[in-house]
């Protein structure tokens, strides 16, 4: 095992925190960006000016109308802009546009003393439009020819050849709609600037440092005039990773223009109708068998719904195409990918990251292959699973592929998967107008930034001449505990109690040049960085130490705040005293750390190499129970067996599989987004922009059961203390829901009826599906009736013949 993965005697890490702020949370002393913002006297409230079009040129803008309204002391317009107009990385992103690109699209903000005021300045503004044509959904864009970014392809063998001879071909078309995050806390900012000129930019964002690029480039201005600061988010779930940064530049440039704080706070319906969703996709396959059930072929081409400009659509499709295997070996594949350009929102990062669309198209062929196939949905994937030895299309060796066997068997053993199906067949056989299904799939998802110089990270350590801790990281907390595993992390790379250690909030000015919290890699970046720095703290104290007690100072040992040497057991010191003892000494008491990956390389126009450190895996088993009168079905039961390798927080691991899993489903069968595609002047207004039009998962929706289980034995070597990431991966459990929904809306119809799931299953979705099962049981009988008819006939003519 590899020192960064090699744990001390007595760790803090694997233990059970309780998320650090947990407190705070609940009683609501936690402070969130906008709380900063009401706390600082004399800010301003920024407000969109929106356009009513899907698409069109701004003619001209006229301010005064607002200008005129008590309250109103500013309309920022592009002419405010200092630097580039652009808040993007791709540099198709102008922060005030001449051209409305969505219904909803923002080209100038109303600066005013509160949000009544900036509201009734916001509607006063005269815009003059030149309305334009406008593409909407995916299929608009794919007819009309409208894509941007690069088309990528990831090829294996001979797809069209396999194809060709393979026993079994199907095909098909996966459409799957997109998701909205619907954080607790919206996008928010707030700028001022201190008595040295300093740009300061509270936000909520996963990416400080990028919101400090864009910030600086949109101004002008050098780096080291801004400073970012994340306290913490109310949510963020992939939505804050890029888009928070025009709020902060808006921010920032209100405040340069008016000398005053100026915030930028969303609401609700401003937050769905200006941000980016999950990436809708649409996917046409072809896909080979053998006569055994093995897949030998895959053809497939994914068009993802990019909105108006690129964001990360390209990273989110790299993705996709790379998980379109999910933790499936396939031979033979020819996967096509590629982005339409509409007119909607920008899509972005969601959790999962392009992952879930991908791995939901293998997963809807396995599904509706396996009628065609006359398998059992759960011995078709079994037989698929990937081996030790077998790489994946794009070249990479599956390590650790046994893991994959070893999980899938224990949620079966776990879940009683077989005693089940059997109870579950004769319920199905005894109840008409109900029907249950049960599923299993796995999930296996690469960890690590598709970009490989994103994959490293940062942290600032001090030791206080006390002996207490104060760490600093590159990452963000958005509620998924990384502080709180990272303070685990600091206490066990110390020896000290976790709590002696503290953590600050992250900021540009403390550790520069950070990647985003996202791609589920923040504990391992920020955690080996903060190992790091905390072993060159240890190194230097250790020689102090050994002065101390006798001994060399490769032989001191530091754990639960004491300090011993080899050979010398009933001698010590705290690491208090050992810390006051440095200081005595000159000895240098803070360190900054730094960690970057290995191994990692890969060929974006090639689409090959190793973009992964390794693959995170789990597999779920889910019952459902659909009543066919309605479509309305309840989550009965879940299994869950997740491999995190040597949990870093036992508690926050199972809670963060247990969110994703339910985030999941949410994803899968309930969250439908939609748009008007009419004609009207309504084209390209999101119609579910509240939630009482878009359903969330509540209460009702958690299964009846919920068990998770962490897989044991399975440290991960060349991560820090052996753990796994956990963000991400669980979210594509849920596929076991919906294919459990599958399973039961077949058990209405006859048992060579294929189901057809439309994406999300919503129970609408599931009672149409129900009623095609119940017409191919009436085809069905009509064919048997028509048989027997048939037969008969033939029978008297053959006995009139015999009797003539």
């Amino acid at each position: 095992m590899s020192d960064l993965a090699r744990r001390p005697a007595a760790p803090v890490v694997g233990q059970r925190h309780a998320h650090e702020s947990a407190r705070l949370h609940v009683t609501g002393q936690a402070l969130y960006t906008d709380d900063l913002a009401q706390r600082m006297s004399g800010a301003l409230t920024a407000w969109p000016v929106q356009s009513p079009h899907a698409h069109a040129f701004v003619r001209g803008i006229d301010s005064a109308p607002a200008l005129a309204i008590p309250g109103v002391v500013y309309v920022l317009t592009a002419d405010d802009v200092p630097g580039v107009n652009d808040a993007g990385i791709k540099h198709d992103e102008p922060l005030f546009p001449s051209e409305a690109m969505f219904l909803g699209h923002a080209h100038a903000w109303v600066l005013a003393e509160d949000e009544d005021a900036a509201r009734a300045g916001a509607a006063a503004v005269v815009v003059d439009y030149e309305p334009l044509p406008s593409i909407v959904s995916v299929t608009e864009a794919i007819e009309a020819g409208s894509f941007q970014g690069e088309l990528r392809t990831i090829a294996r063998g001979d797809a069209d050849t396999a194809l060709a001879t393979a026993a079994h071909v199907v095909s098909g078309t996966t459409e799957l709609a997109g998701q909205e995050h619907f954080y607790l806390e919206t996008q928010v900012a707030l700028a001022f600037v201190d008595e040295g000129g300093q740009i300061l930019v509270q936000s909520s964002t996963q990416h400080p440092s990028e919101t400090q690029e864009i910030v600086s480039h949109v101004l002008d201005r050098p780096a080291h005039e801004i400073t970012v600061q994340s306290l913490r988010m109310g949510g963020a779930f992939g939505g804050k990773e890029m888009q928070s940064h025009a709020f902060g530049a808006v921010a920032a440039i209100g405040t340069l223009v008016t000398g005053r704080p100026v915030r930028v706070r969303l609401n609700r319906t401003l937050d769905l109708t200006m941000t980016g969703k999950r990436h809708g996709f649409h996917s046409t396959w072809q896909a080979g068998f053998d006569e055994d059930g093995h897949i030998v072929a895959l053809k497939a081409m994914l068009t993802a719904d990019g909105g108006w400009c690129l964001d990360m659509s390209e990273a989110v499709l790299v993705r996709a195409m790379c998980h379109s295997d999910n933790a499936y070996y396939i031979p033979n594949v020819h996967v096509g990918g590629r982005i339409a350009k509409s007119n909607k929102t920008s899509q972005t990062a969601f959790r999962g990251f392009g992952g879930p669309q991908g791995m939901l198209v293998i997963e809807d062929i396995l599904g509706r292959s396996a009628t065609v196939l006359g398998l059992p949905p759960e011995e078709l994937r079994r037989r698929n699973l990937y081996q030790p030895g077998q790489t994946t299309p794009y070249g990479m060796q599956v390590r650790h592929a046994e893991r994959i066997s070893r999980i899938w068997d224990e949620v079966i053993s776990k879940s009683d998967f077989k005693d089940r199906r059997a109870e579950i067949d004769h319920f199905n056989a005894t109840h008409c107008h109900r029907k249950r299904g049960l599923a299993v799939t796995p999930v296996k998802f690469g960890i690590s930034f598709n970009l490989v110089v994103l994959n490293q990270g940062g942290a600032l350590v001090h030791v206080y001449k006390d002996g207490s801790v104060l760490i600093n990281h590159g990452g963000t907390e958005m509620g998924q505990g990384l502080h709180t595993k990272m303070l685990q992390v600091a206490a066990t790379a110390l020896g000290v109690p976790y709590d002696t250690v503290r953590i600050a909030p992250t900021r540009t000015d403390k550790v520069p040049n950070t990647s985003a919290t996202a791609a589920s890699a923040g504990a391992d970046l920020n955690g080996g960085a903060i190992k790091n720095a905390c072993e060159q703290i240890i190194t230097r104290l250790s020689e102090v130490a050994g002065g101390m007690l006798g001994v060399s100072g490769r032989d001191v040992r530091f754990s639960n705040g004491a300090v011993t040497g080899l050979g010398v057991p009933d001698y010590s010191f705290t690491f208090a005293e050992v810390v006051a003892k440095a200081y005595t000494q000159r000895v240098q008491l803070w360190a900054a750390g730094y960690y970057s990956t290995d191994g990692l390389n890969w060929d974006v126009v090639h689409m090959r190499g190793e973009p992964f450190k390794y693959f995170a895996c789990g597999a779920a088993v889910t019952e459902v129970e659909v009543d066919g009168f309605t479509g309305a079905y309840t989550n009965r039961r879940v299994d869950i067996v997740h491999d995190v390798g040597d949990s870093l927080s036992p508690m926050l691991d199972i809670g963060q599989i247990e969110g994703g899993y339910v985030q999941g489903i949410g994803w899968l069968t309930l969250e439908d987004l939609h748009w008007d595609e009419s004609d009207g002047p309504g084209r390209g207004r999101l119609l579910t922009s509240s939630a009482s039009t878009y359903k969330l998962p509540s209460l009702s929706e958690m299964p009846e059961v919920f068990n998770v289980h962490l897989l044991e034995h399975a440290a991960e070597d060349g991560a820090v203390y052996g753990s796994k990431a956990v963000g991400e991966p669980p979210l594509m459990l849920a596929f076991s829901m919906r294919e459990a929904l599958r399973d039961a809306v077949a058990a209405f119809g006859p048992r060579d009826h294929c189901v057809v799931l439309a994406s999300p299953a919503t129970p609408e979705a599931v009672f149409w599906a129900v009623e095609e099962a119940r017409a191919a049981n009436q085809r069905a009988a009509t064919e048997s009736a028509d048989v027997l008819d048939t037969a008969d006939q033939a029978a008297r003519e053959h006995v009139q013949a015999a009797s003539s």
